[in-house]
């Protein structure tokens, strides 16, 4: 992803996410977000995961006039009309018009493809020659293809995509009124593509998410249009992150995993998993975990928690829970996860993109082993630039040599 004038960067040397301690999960306690409204954060496994599939907590309420500000700022997932702040009967006919094109069946079908896009920008590496920036040339460029091509955006500034999907996810990189202004360039592209797939349908993911809302009862214009947006951002944001944030750790502190990585693709995806659990997509910085309202009281790891309370779940810490995840000194890549990790939730709001975004990493991070098994870092880990004040963290630059 490409960051204007580099105001989302972060110059001063930050610790890699896969290096951050993590607290010692517990019954849920009362702490405060950044904007000093209450929340419960729950952060043992069982707890999160509760919070993330029981009815009695919702995103919907979050935005009722006598909801308490949860954000500092304007970004794309605190939209009402957006996927993720929908809940019930209404939300799933909205997630029903876009789910079947991301079925695990649905995405292996895109295998091939992909692999040729991964193989193509690690032709591109190596003929730029030794150092190179790995976001800018594989990372950051696979995901943004792959949803350009799953949503037939050909032709369209990738780099302005970049833009607007980094205000969309802004918290405090930008101020909120660029962020405004880039988020109503944003819905205008949605709509007028909207506008276009109309007139024109073809065989893309927008034309077929319209088709299955002209059969939908109840799906709204400004719903489509900011579900449009959000699948551009999703589409390409975990994917950049976990890619980015994956080298970090294996170029530092687990060669010997990079080369079983190259040599085995089985490997490659074991691995995938366990670096989706082990490295988080961010910090707790700007927001401690996945918030929640409570519609009715209710009880989370025998706490009582009072209906109309801010819940936020630490899927962060929850994917390091020891009850669930044997504590290691070193992270064995290649172990089974006896249970799956909530990197991407749990329950009705499961993010829909989680198949696609594994196997964009898995073969990333398989290509690129096997075809450069000497990658290794070309700058020091502190010299790292970051890109901060967004709901996501990972390098913005990542020179590597070979």
């Amino acid at each position: 992803m490409t960051v204007e004038h580099g105001e989302a960067e972060s110059a001063e040397p930050l610790i890699p996410l896969h290096c951050l301690r993590h607290a010692e999960p517990g019954p849920p306690r009362l702490t405060a977000l950044p904007n000093g409204t209450p929340v419960w954060l729950a952060t043992r496994h069982a707890d999160v995961r509760q919070v993330l599939t029981d009815p009695r907590l919702d995103r919907a309420s979050l935005y009722t006039p006598d909801a308490p500000p949860t954000s500092t700022g304007p970004n794309l997932l605190d939209d009402p009309e957006g996927l993720l702040n929908i809940d019930g009967p209404e939300h799933q006919r909205l997630r029903r018009t876009v789910q079947r094109a991301f079925t695990p069946r649905a995405i292996e079908r895109w295998r091939p493809w992909v692999e040729s896009v991964v193989e193509e920008l690690i032709d591109g590496l190596e003929a730029s020659g030794s150092p190179v920036d790995v976001i800018a040339g594989l990372t950051g460029s696979l995901p943004i293809a792959v949803i350009s091509r799953l949503m037939d955006l050909d032709g369209v500034d990738h780099e302005r995509l970049s833009y607007w999907s980094d205000h969309a996810l802004s918290t405090s990189a930008y101020p909120a009124e660029r962020v405004r202004q880039a988020m109503r360039e944003f819905y205008a592209f949605s709509e007028q593509l909207i506008a276009q797939r109309r007139k024109n349908p073809g065989d893309d993911l927008v034309s077929s998410l319209l088709q299955a809302a002209d059969v939908t009862e109840g799906v709204t214009e400004g719903q489509l249009v900011v579900l449009v947006c959000g699948l551009v951002v999703a589409g390409h944001e975990t994917t950049m992150t976990s890619f980015g944030n994956a080298l970090v750790q294996l170029l530092t502190e687990s060669p010997a995993a990079w080369a079983r990585i190259g040599a085995d693709q089985e490997n490659a995806a074991a691995a995938a998993e366990q670096l989706l659990r082990a490295v988080p997509l961010g910090d707790t910085a700007e927001i401690p975990g996945l918030l929640r309202r409570a519609v009715a009281d209710l009880e989370i790891g025998g706490v009582a928690i009072s209906a109309g309370s801010v819940v936020a779940a630490d899927v962060r810490t929850a994917n390091h829970d020891p009850e669930v995840y044997p504590p290691s000194e070193t992270l064995d890549h290649f172990a089974p996860l006896g249970t799956p990790s909530l990197t991407f939730g749990a329950g009705p709001h499961h993010c829909l993109g989680a198949w696609l975004a594994r196997m964009e990493l898995e073969l990333g991070l398989h290509q690129l082993a096997r075809r450069l098994p000497g990658l290794r870092l070309a700058e020091p880990v502190e010299g790292i630039a970051w890109r901060t004040g967004l709901l996501t963290r990972s390098p913005a630059s990542l020179r590597v040599a070979w």
